[in-house]
């Protein structure tokens, strides 16, 4: 696809110094020259591609069957359950309401928490055309919901829950006399012998939490949420537009309504959307973290981190040829020179922007202005102190 092919970019002497102060090393990697940091963002061979990816797209195929397997599972859990007091009064009436058709299928939760965030990759790459890009980033996506979907579907299993509709569905008869007669205090308790209703309801009642709805659409929402403000640059080192604000949160209203929608068709109880979220949340962290070289810091979240080359913050110009990963071009992010960013993550002292004062400097600088206080305490003269102000590289005046 040309599309996310790299437009030829400018040879870079091995020997120019970046803002940050290193050089651009040449390096080879497995007996393969690789030139320069700019050379890692180019197009693989297809050949190339799968040689480095065959392991995951093999572990998703069999994480993903065991997950589908332990979905068609029967609930291994046999719970307890009263259902109304002598008086005829139900005992727990959260779990009475009436089964309706969901209002949001799990399928088109799945569907939409998968294409949704893919659509919006492929959008970014108008302007960013890094192949490493949108493959990390649809890798990234499936780590996150192949991984959640697991996870919830085990707990559903082995823990499981009532849904609010269970005593529509298990059509109780209890029994007035006999063997059958319930268990527990004043014997109120039974479990699903005295069900008639039909039995795949029964189950999927047995198997409310955490809600596969949310926990869907919070690990693909949540993982867009965070590519979006990478490549947005919203939490960064500028005053970035509204829109951008409501760009980035439009995923997290949308997760949250497929969760909220699950209490108006009474599929599922509020802490089981809760315990769905959480495993979305969770799970969209951790798998951007794989694929990017930050989540939150603002000079990395936008670079695609790669198998056969690591990053190494601050060794030159931090983008290593993905400077224009990004969507945003304000205050020069998109061009090399915005993107030359060094030191440690969450650590600025060695950015190419703004130094923090070393404690040594800090400490010698309180001292000095010690000196002149007690100068002109001794003079009795009032005056100001002032500062040399000077011009920035971008021609802003900073003091």
């Amino acid at each position: 696809m040309g599309f996310l092919n790299r437009r030829p970019a400018a040879p870079v002497d091995a020997n120019t110094t970046a803002a940050t102060g290193s050089r651009h090393e040449k390096t080879t990697i497995n007996g393969h020259h690789t030139g320069t940091g700019a050379g890692h963002n180019t197009r693989p061979t297809f050949g190339q591609w799968i040689k480095s990816t065959w392991v995951d797209i093999l572990t998703m195929a069999i994480i993903g069957a065991i997950g589908l397997g332990v979905y068609f599972a029967d609930p291994a859990p046999s719970r307890s359950f009263a259902v109304d007091f002598q008086d005829g009064e139900v005992v727990y009436p959260q779990f009475a309401y009436p089964m309706r058709n969901e209002i949001i299928p799990i399928w088109a939760a799945a569907l939409m928490a998968f294409f949704i965030p893919f659509v919006v990759f492929l959008i970014v790459q108008i302007r960013a055309r890094s192949f490493w890009d949108v493959n990390n980033a649809t890798i990234g996506l499936l780590y996150s919901l192949i991984t959640a979907a697991v996870f919830q579907v085990f707990i559903k299993w082995l823990i499981g829950g009532l849904r609010p509709h269970f005593l529509a569905v298990c059509k109780p008869q209890v029994p007035i006399q006999g063997t059958q007669l319930g268990n527990g205090f004043r014997s109120i308790m039974y479990d699903r012998k005295i069900c008639t209703g039909d039995k795949n309801e029964i189950d999927d009642s047995l198997e409310s939490m955490p809600s596969g709805h949310t926990t869907a659409a919070f690990a693909g929402f949540v993982f867009l949420y965070l590519y979006l403000n990478a490549k947005l640059k919203v939490f960064a080192n500028y005053h970035p537009a509204m829109w951008k604000l409501i760009a980035i949160y439009a995923p997290i209203l949308g997760a949250c309504l497929i969760g909220g929608a699950l209490t108006i068709d009474e599929y599922h109880n509020w802490y089981d959307i809760l315990a769905g979220a959480i495993i979305g949340t969770i799970m969209a962290f951790s798998a951007y973290r794989m694929v990017y070289a930050s989540v939150w810091d603002f000079r990395f979240n936008h670079i695609p981190l790669l198998r056969h080359a690591p990053f190494t913050y601050g060794a030159g110009p931090a983008s290593q040829g993905f400077h224009d990963a990004v969507w945003t071009r304000k205050a020069h992010w998109g061009t090399p020179d915005g993107s030359a960013w060094g030191g440690a993550p969450f650590d600025a002292a060695n950015s190419s922007r703004g130094t923090m004062a070393s404690a040594a400097g800090a400490a010698m600088g309180a001292a000095n202005n010690g000196l002149h206080h007690n100068s002109h305490h001794h003079n009795e003269r009032h005056s100001i102190d002032r500062r040399p102000v000077a011009e920035s590289r971008y021609g802003e005046h900073v003091v």
